[in-house]
C-alpha cells in the first residue's frame, strides 16, 4: 500500500476500519488477497461522513455478500466500503412500497415483503446477494429481474452526498445497469402489488428447492458466471462443449451446474480467474458464441 495513502480518521467515525485485511474472508468464492483498507459503516449517515474523508484520487470498491465478484490474489488499492451488517434497514413508507438498504440481502428482502402480502420479489430469494448489487447489475432469477419492481433509488457519491434519483436516470437492460459516474446505490424504492401472505411464501419455498435441486448450494462458488445469452443458456452451451467437472487447479466447473464455477478449498483466485477464460474461449470456439461475465474481477494483476 502507497504510504501516501494512509488515511486521516481523526473525524468521528462510528464504522469499524481494517487495514490489510484479507478479501477472502468476505468472498463467498474463499479467495482474494488484502483490500488496503477496508470500512464498515455505522449507518447511512456515518458512511456519508467516512466518504467526505478520502483522498479523491482514492480507489473505491463496493461489497455486499461478496457474490458476484472476483477479488485478485494480491489484493484490492484503496477502499472497500462493506454494505452487508452495515447498510442493513428495511422499512415500507406506504402500504405497497418498502424502502430496503444496500446491504440487505436479496432474500431477506423476499421474504419481508411476502410476510406483508406483497408479491413481486419472491424471486428475489433465489439471488445470492444484497439488495445493492441486484441495484447495480439488474439480477435476476426465476423469470423476475430487479428493475421492474424498482420505483426510485438512492445513491451517493465518492464526495458523500446522497441523492434520490427517478429510475428515468438509468439505463437498465439484461444484467446491465448504466448509471451516473462515480455514484453507488445505496437504497432502493421497491413498488409492489397487494398479494396472499401464504402464496408468496409457498413461492418462495418451491423456488429454493428448485435451487437447491439444480444448483451447487452449500459449495464455494459466486453464482452464475456468465450471462445467458440471448436466446440460449450458459450453463447449455458449457455442458454441451463437455466442461463440466473442468478443473484447474483448485477451481471446477461444477458438475451439478456448468455455469457455476465451485472452489473445492485450495483454488485460488488466479485459477478462477484463467477457468472463466478458459470456459469462455472453448464455448465461442465451438459454438461461436461469446459468454460474457456476470462476476467483476477486481484487484491487482
Amino acid at each position: 500500500m502507497n504510504d501516501a495513502m494512509t488515511l486521516d480518521l481523526s473525524c468521528s467515525l462510528r464504522g469499524r476500519l481494517l487495514k490489510d485485511e484479507p478479501l477472502a474472508n468476505y468472498s463467498s468464492w474463499r479467495v482474494g488477497g488484502p483490500a488496503d483498507y477496508i470500512y464498515f459503516p455505522a449507518d447511512l449517515t456515518d458512511l456519508s461522513t467516512f466518504l467526505q474523508t478520502l483522498p479523491p484520487q482514492l480507489p473505491l470498491h463496493w461489497l455486499g455478500l461478496g457474490s458476484n465478484t472476483l477479488f485478485r490474489d494480491k489484493g484490492v488499492e484503496g477502499v472497500v466500503i462493506m454494505t452487508q451488517g452495515s447498510l442493513h434497514q428495511l422499512t415500507q413508507p406506504s402500504a405497497q412500497d418498502v424502502r430496503a438498504e444496500a446491504g440487505v440481502a436479496a432474500a431477506q428482502l423476499a421474504r419481508y415483503t411476502a410476510r406483508l402480502g406483497l408479491t413481486g420479489l419472491e424471486f428475489m430469494a433465489g439471488i445470492p446477494g444484497t439488495v445493492g448489487g441486484a441495484l447495480a447489475m439488474n439480477a435476476g432469477c426465476f423469470g423476475g429481474e430487479t428493475w421492474q419492481f424498482v420505483s426510485k433509488v438512492e445513491t451517493i457519491n465518492r464526495y458523500g452526498v446522497i441523492k434520490m434519483r427517478p429510475i428515468t436516470d438509468f439505463a437498465v437492460s439484461y444484467r446491465h445497469v448504466v448509471k451516473p459516474d462515480q455514484e453507488w446505490f445505496v437504497a432502493g424504492h421497491f413498488s409492489l402489488l397487494a398479494g396472499s401472505k401464504e402464496k408468496s411464501l409457498e413461492t418462495i419455498r418451491l423456488l429454493l428447492e428448485k435451487r437447491n435441486q439444480t444448483q451447487p448450494t452449500g459449495t464455494a462458488n459466486c453464482g452464475s458466471v456468465f450471462r445467458n445469452p440471448p436466446g440460449n443458456y450458459a450453463g447449455r452451451l458449457i455442458e454441451e462443449c463437455g466442461l463440466k467437472g473442468k478443473e484447474l487447479g483448485g477451481a471446477c466447473v461444477s458438475q451439478k451446474h456448468a455455469n457455476f464455477i465451485v472452489n473445492n478449498q485450495t483454488a485460488t483466485s488466479s485459477d478462477i480467474e484463467q477457468l472463466i477464460q478458459e470456459v469462455g474461449n472453448v464455448v465461442e470456439q465451438k459454438t461461436g458464441v461469446r459468454l460474457i461475465p456476470e462476476v467483476c474481477i477486481i484487484g491487482r494483476d
